[in-house]
């Protein structure tokens, strides 16, 4: 089993700065790719940001330019630097790391807990 653990949500003003971290632990192999998605009140949740093994990144558009991915293969953990937050970044943020428990094996994906993040104007 695997799993994640979740950490640096909060209360920020409009214009201010947090980050966000996920832990992974367990039965682990191999992390692949490792991503953040955050769903608004009410609707479906979305992807944010995800890193590839190799560190490639990928970003939603709402996001580009002020949020940064980024991972420690060795301490098995993602984080997101959200930077120049609006009260549209208000959400519950999720990790999601895909993992292999053996060589070979398939890839099993999970997820965090959630965090809060809520931006006040």
């Amino acid at each position: 089993q695997v799993q994640l653990v979740e950490s640096g949500g909060g209360l920020v003003q409009a214009g201010g700065s947090l980050r966000l971290s996920c832990a992974a632990s367990g039965n682990i192999f191999r992390i692949n790719t490792m991503g953040w998605y955050r769903q608004h009140q009410g609707k479906q949740r979305e992807l944010v940001a995800d890193i590839t093994s190799g560190g490639s990144t990928n970003y939603a558009e709402p996001v580009k330019g002020r949020f940064t991915i980024s991972r420690d293969n060795a301490k098995k953990t993602v984080y997101l630097e959200m930077s120049s937050l609006n009260p549209e970044d208000t959400a519950v943020y999720y990790c999601n790391v895909g993992v292999r428990t053996r060589n070979w094996g398939p890839e099993y994906r999970y997820w965090g807990q959630g965090t809060q993040v809520t931006v006040s104007s």
